[in-house]
């Protein structure tokens, strides 16, 4: 009954007029960047991130969730009228997507996307509502040891389950932890890593800017260069008999859904893995488990399905440890979670006591978003089709101009703008020689609070290093977290053993 109530006042914080049209603006905007080439969610993300100021905090993560959510049902439309993802999210709809598209089916699997990410996104929904409370619970058992550990577990699954190289993995992370610590010390106050006396380095260098550069400014440089030619959209058309037939055939693919909701919602729990894999995962379960496998690849219903429904769970699933423990579980939600902390909020299970409006409406929002989010998708399927009839040319131009401007925005200072130019560079550089970028992003925002529980808990105990592994909790997140540095190691050794008799012969 409790959990009723403070989903029942939550809902009268998002239903308020002023979030319920930011819920409607956020699921257009992130519709229309998810659909396009080369933007996605962080993307998204991060150029509207300086916009947030102009409304409350509440407000602010409401239309950020609204975007990351309509971003993750836009991802599908680029990757069926054109075969190219709008995000890496959309990849396994691809598979299937657009062969269908080719197949004059265009308008099918657009709606099969829309109704397969809904229901993704509803069942994830309630799942997040039954688990927020008791993860919450038993966070409020940790002290600045278990902190660290945890901090320290969630780099060490980007390390064993980011699928990225292991080396250029932790070297991504020790530069973001480097750049987190430019500024004033702590505790002596002592200035430290200010490159060339330059005073705009004394207040640190904002993950905004960093996000920005990164996957704006940089994303843009690399796209520029691997987009050499403008890809054909495949016409779609939506009518009331054909969304009639969808629903009819998606009320087939229950189980397929089912499955792809409930593993992509643990799955996108995970620091580190997220909505790509979780898609993929699903996508490779639906077709195990169907009575036509020969189907997939060709056009099959499912290949379209089981994807859409598992990004979906798993967008929701990584909001989940960024309110609770206040560990991102995806790129996006690292900068959700600076944006809170920007906003003065701090992530983690006290949050849940301190500021239950915001916790419950941002839940409730959830609710509200994922409706918005397939009426809008549904509504607007022609105006997408004419959107991405834009010169992409134009498109570049339009973003580079936003990040600058969203950049400079926060802080009026011109030193940030060339800093954004300065990461973009460097982001496109480091992107072009295979470099994952969100561990690079994740370790610039989870580094002061890892350098503040590392020193808090050495002091408290003396300089005793011992008390990381002595203490229960922060014992076994450290355990963990060796398994993860191990696994990269375990993998090789047994490729390595694999070949062995293969070479013997």
């Amino acid at each position: 009954m409790e959990l009723l109530g403070h989903l029942a006042d939550g809902f009268g914080t998002s239903l308020m007029p002023l979030n319920l049209l930011i819920v409607f603006l956020g699921v257009t905007a992130g519709l229309f960047i998810g659909a396009m080439p080369g933007l996605g969610s962080v993307n998204g993300v991060a150029i509207v991130l300086p916009l947030t100021f102009i409304v409350p905090p509440s407000s602010a993560i409401i239309l950020l969730a609204a975007i990351y959510y309509g971003a993750m049902y836009g991802g599908a439309i680029s990757s069926i009228l054109l075969g190219i993802p709008g995000a890496s999210t959309a990849v396994a709809t691809t598979f299937d997507g657009r062969p269908m598209a080719q197949q004059g089916k265009a308008g099918l699997a657009l709606i099969t996307a829309a109704v397969a990410s809904f229901v993704g996104g509803t069942i994830s929904v309630l799942l997040f509502t039954l688990f927020a409370t008791p993860l919450a619970d038993v966070a409020l058992a940790f002290g600045p040891a278990e902190e660290f550990a945890l901090v320290l577990l969630a780099f060490m699954t980007f390390v064993g389950l980011g699928g990225d190289d292991v080396l250029k993995t932790i070297i991504m992370i020790c530069l973001g932890l480097a750049l987190s610590t430019v500024g004033l010390d702590l505790i002596s106050g002592q200035p430290r890593l200010i490159f060339f006396d330059l005073p705009g380095f004394y207040s640190g260098i904002s993950f905004l800017v960093l996000a920005i550069g990164v996957y704006g400014i940089g994303e843009i440089l690399y796209t520029i260069e691997t987009q050499k030619t403008a890809p054909s959209v495949t016409p779609a058309r939506l009518t009331f008999r054909e969304l009639g037939y969808g629903i009819k055939e998606i009320n087939k693919l229950w189980k397929t859904m089912s499955l792809g909701s409930a593993l992509g919602f643990f799955v996108g729990m995970l620091p580190a893995a997220g909505a790509t894999p979780a898609a993929l995962m699903s996508y490779g379960i639906a077709k195990l488990t169907t009575k036509t496998p020969e189907r997939f690849g060709k056009g099959a219903i499912e290949g379209v399905a089981a994807p859409e429904t598992a990004n979906n769970a798993a967008s929701t699933g990584s909001l989940l440890p960024m309110l609770t423990l206040g560990i991102p579980g995806s790129p996006t939600t690292a900068l959700l979670l600076g944006g809170m902390v920007m906003w003065g909020l701090v992530p983690g299970p006290m949050l849940f006591i301190e500021q239950p409006d915001f916790v419950w409406g941002l839940i409730s929002s959830l609710y509200t978003a994922n409706l918005a989010a397939v009426l809008v998708n549904l509504a607007l399927i022609p105006l997408f089709v004419w959107a991405l009839r834009m010169p992409f040319t134009v498109l570049c131009a339009l973003v580079f101009v936003l990040c600058l401007v969203g950049g400079f925005a926060p802080s009026q200072k011109l030193h940030d703008v060339w800093l954004i130019v300065a990461f973009g560079v460097g982001g496109y550089i480091l992107r072009k020689a295979d470099y994952p970028m969100a561990p690079l992003v994740l370790a610039l925002v989870l580094g002061p609070l890892m350098e503040k529980s590392f020193r808090q808990t050495l002091i408290s105990e003396q300089g005793n290093v011992l008390a990381f592994v002595e203490r229960p909790l922060s014992g076994t997140f450290i355990a963990l977290s060796a398994a993860f540095l191990l696994l990269p190691l375990i993998k090789h050794l047994k490729r390595l053993t694999g070949r062995v008799p293969s070479a013997a012969k």
